[in-house]
């Protein structure tokens, strides 16, 4: 009798505690994460302009009014959230960076009166009530205080990984203490299959760390690489003309764009506002925050004058087929195995390159038909220490 009470007292307690953990777990991944300082700025923005206000903005530029809108609404073009495709409209984001802390009136002429082909006939059948247009104008003022909204932190994995080891935890009781399960190959088999989740859940965590593959974040200017390097044909070393002599590539600097952009003042696909951004950074000499996409551990050393320069490396073959790519994104997931892959699979060029004069073992070796071929493995490209010093 107390045996079967313990056990009920028993289920209860775990199902109040899977209910609160999963309850904390909703909870936690509801709760938008905010810095003070952004609060702050919040609340004195509010102070002069009503919730209803800024929300009756925020539904104009939805879309949600008015009732019978027969134009696009903004956030058709002028998106709030990322996009893997290139959206060339300005973002909501842009717009409201832009028109922060500028009058009514500029902002109005800016939306009514618009300069520029592509601007002109993408606002060609907008309408809209100025009273309405001022409260656009709050909402996106408080959208540049506020940021864009947050997706908030995934946990999915979270849950699983603890659900499994809830499952485990009951089985092993079940197997030693509880005997509810009839078959005990039953309760064996659920505590292997969970275990192996759980592992191979961590294993690819463990492998994953540090890796960013596809990865293709938003740029504060919308430079596509298809346009100039497909469309224009412009060579990748141009722009970055440090790659054959140092260890990075380089990002080039606003003077080098403004060689082509003193002329060509508004994009067939962009209009004037990402080019104005080239132009407004050249003027002011204000660096441009490039988000950088390949990144590699601090512990290892990677030189481009030695794969470029030296090593003849096309550009493609570590970074894709980058002229294709309206928005650049990490092709390959730079793990010590892709590269140490690519050296045994990379043929070099011993005939025409002085670079490899000294090894005069391997050429005799070339010339006595002793070995046909000269891989990157071959002069020490997966030594530790060529990488790992």
């Amino acid at each position: 009798m107390r045996k079967s009470y313990l056990l009920r007292h028993f289920f209860l307690r775990l199902k109040a505690f899977i209910f609160l953990l999963l309850l904390s777990l909703l909870i936690f991944n509801t709760i938008p994460l905010s810095a003070s300082s952004v609060e702050d700025e919040t609340d004195e923005f509010t102070e002069d302009h009503s919730h209803g206000d800024i929300q009756r903005g925020e539904r104009f530029f939805k879309g949600l009014l008015p009732t019978d809108r027969k134009f696009e609404s903004c956030v058709s073009c002028h998106i709030l959230t990322h996009s893997d495709t290139l959206n060339w409209n300005p973002s909501a984001m842009d717009i409201a960076q832009k028109f922060k802390g500028k009058d009514f009136a500029e902002f109005q002429s800016a939306v009514m009166q618009p300069n520029g082909k592509k601007m002109e006939a993408s606002h060609k059948d907008f309408k809209i009530e100025e009273e309405d247009l001022k409260k656009v104008k709050l909402y996106l003022d408080d959208l540049a205080v506020t940021g864009p909204p947050s997706t908030g932190p995934t946990i999915n994995q979270i849950v699983i990984f603890l659900l499994l080891g809830l499952l485990m935890t009951f089985a092993l009781l079940d197997l030693i203490f509880f005997h509810k399960i009839k078959y005990r190959f039953v309760t064996v088999l659920i505590l292997i299959v969970a275990l192996v989740v759980q592992v191979k859940m961590v294993a690819d965590a463990a492998i994953n760390l540090g890796r960013s593959q596809n990865y293709a974040p938003d740029q504060p200017i919308k430079f596509s690489h298809k346009v100039h390097a497909g469309d224009n044909q412009i060579d990748c070393k141009y722009c970055h003309h440090t790659a054959e002599f140092g260890k990075s590539a380089g990002i080039p600097a606003m003077e080098l764009c403004m060689n082509c952009h003193v002329l060509v003042r508004e994009g067939a696909n962009s209009g004037k506002f990402e080019i104005a951004k080239v132009i407004d950074a050249n003027e002011t000499k204000k660096p441009v925050e490039w988000v950088r996409l390949h990144n590699l551990p601090d512990h290892v050393f990677f030189s481009h004058a030695q794969h470029v320069g030296v090593g003849k490396v096309d550009c493609k073959q570590c970074h894709g087929a980058v002229e294709e790519m309206d928005i650049m994104k990490q092709t390959s997931d730079l793990s010590m195995g892709w590269c140490i892959n690519c050296h045994r699979d990379t043929k070099v060029n011993f005939k025409d390159n002085a670079y490899y004069d000294n090894y005069m073992k391997l050429h005799d070796e070339l010339k006595g038909g002793g070995i046909d071929t000269i891989r990157a493995v071959n002069i020490g490209a997966n030594d530790c220490m060529r990488c790992h010093y």
